[in-house]
């Protein structure tokens, strides 16, 4: 017998980070699902682990990640009154930064999704060009091409 809750989880990943795409991101996320009951939601930040020959030493690594974890924790807070803003209960968006060593911020973001299992990953879309989409490749494009298991909405 198949279990609903498995099938589909109104359980919402967004990965964010300082853009006004993340931002929009959040807000659509906000705006689709005002008033509705039972989505829960996660916003995620995954902060990339720098190269360990990166600071000169661990003291200075150290200084910069405790720096970087206030702007990260402000930019989560803002976010989370976003969606409590827009109708969400307070109780059901929680808001989650992580250190992590990865080659793509989009496997990052799949990797947490999977250990999480939820059903929905959102980003923002980065606003690369054609050409610099080639080159470089974006996160959107990555996550929506090895994504499983999952829907993914891409907020322009």
């Amino acid at each position: 017998m198949i279990n609903n809750e498995e099938v589909f989880n109104k359980n919402i990943l967004i990965a964010v980070d300082e853009s006004e795409n993340a931002r929009r991101a959040v807000s659509y996320v906000g705006q689709l699902l005002a008033g509705i009951r039972g989505f829960k939601v996660l916003i995620l930040h995954v902060i990339r682990q720098p190269e360990e020959d990166y600071f000169p030493t661990s003291a200075e690594k150290e200084k910069w990640l405790g720096q970087y974890k206030l702007t990260v924790d402000a930019m989560l807070k803002n976010y989370r009154k976003i969606l409590i803003g827009e109708g969400f209960e307070p109780e059901d968006v929680s808001v989650r930064s992580t250190l992590r060593y990865c080659p793509s911020l989009a496997e990052c973001i799949l990797t947490e999704r999977n250990q999480t299992k939820f059903s929905t990953i959102v980003v923002g879309r980065q606003g690369l060009s054609r050409s610099e989409e080639f080159l470089f490749g974006s996160v959107s494009s990555k996550i929506v091409n090895h994504a499983r298991d999952c829907t993914v909405w891409v907020v322009e």
